[in-house]
């Protein structure tokens, strides 16, 4: 939001801080269970499987390169490249074909939950892991990229436009990427993808220029795999392109979306606290999720949202 190098001993001793600070320490608390090997439960597990521990210390500023996460993100890597993603199978019509086999192409679209693959790409990358299967990671993402430029894991034939949801998170992977690295590659796939929102104007359905779901006008906080404006929109900074006209509407919503007193809330959660592992579940709470009340969490990305498309000065 304010524009400061990461790369000064001011912001580095903000990163340690958040580092030791007693969120983190929760996040963290079960570490040493989700690096034993198994399945993807203690993986991926809703929310929190060291995948979604991972992304959100990316996105609140945890110092990169911290070797202690080295193996977390290692397993990650593997686990998500595994040799079956990399085959493509066109269905047959016989109904068998599970995701072992490799990732089912139907009427030629791959139909892959790509946001996991994305997210993976995203915090990875924020988190300064260098290695090779993110690249192989990129190259996977574009491989399923649909025609219209995002991606869709929906078996039904009758599903042949991309999924917000599953494309809002790749979006960022390729673009956090695209500006680590300087891939063109993931750069342009970026690029492609965020016509996926630019085009319907960030909520609205082409056809007939209805919103598209109401819940992608309330706030959140995290998101997770689900959508809303200002997620969309935080997305659409990072590829640069929140100066695009088609965001205006959006932008001039989430303006309107302040409080009296200043600040934005988080309207509704997608989790609820637990010191156990349970389905739905975070081990630390996000703030305040009342309509009247802000959130620090929101606040930040609608301001940091609103700085990059020059509404707001700080």
């Amino acid at each position: 939001m304010l524009g400061e190098d990461r790369e000064t001993s001011a912001v580095r001793r903000l990163e340690e801080q958040v580092g030791r600070s007693v969120r983190v320490r929760k996040l963290l608390t079960h570490e040493s269970a989700r690096f034993r090997e198994g399945t993807a439960r203690a993986l991926y597990h809703y929310w929190q499987g060291s995948h979604w521990v991972l992304a959100s210390l990316a996105d609140i500023g945890y110092p990169p390169e911290d070797p202690r996460l080295a193996p977390l993100i290692d397993r990650s890597l593997a686990f998500w490249t595994q040799p079956r993603y990399d085959r493509l199978i066109l269905e047959d019509g016989s109904g068998n074909q599970t995701a072992r086999d490799g990732v089912l192409v139907l009427d030629g679209r791959p139909r892959r939950c790509a946001s996991i693959q994305g997210n993976v790409l995203l915090y990875a990358t924020r988190l300064g892991f260098d290695n090779s299967r993110l690249g192989h990671l990129v190259e996977l993402l574009r491989r399923w990229q649909w025609p219209d430029g995002g991606w869709n894991c929906d078996r039904r034939r009758s599903a042949h436009v991309s999924s917000f949801m599953e494309t809002l998170q790749t979006m960022r992977g390729l673009a956090a990427y695209a500006d680590r690295y300087g891939s063109p590659r993931a750069n342009a796939a970026a690029r492609r993808a965020s016509e996926v929102f630019l085009g319907r104007r960030m909520f609205r359905r082409r056809a007939d220029g209805a919103v598209m779901k109401p819940d992608f006008l309330r706030l959140h906080y995290p998101v997770y795999w689900h959508y809303d404006v200002l997620a969309g929109l935080k997305g659409i900074a990072e590829v640069g392109r929140i100066g695009d006209p088609r965001c205006l509407e959006a932008l001039d919503w989430l303006e309107g979306q302040e409080l009296p007193q200043g600040g934005w809330p988080s309207e509704h959660p997608y989790y609820r606290v637990s010191s156990t592992f349970q389905a739905s579940c975070e081990y630390v709470g996000w703030g305040a999720v009342r309509p009247r009340r802000p959130n620090d969490w929101v606040t930040t990305d609608a301001l940091a949202v609103l700085s990059a498309a020059g509404r707001f000065a700080a």
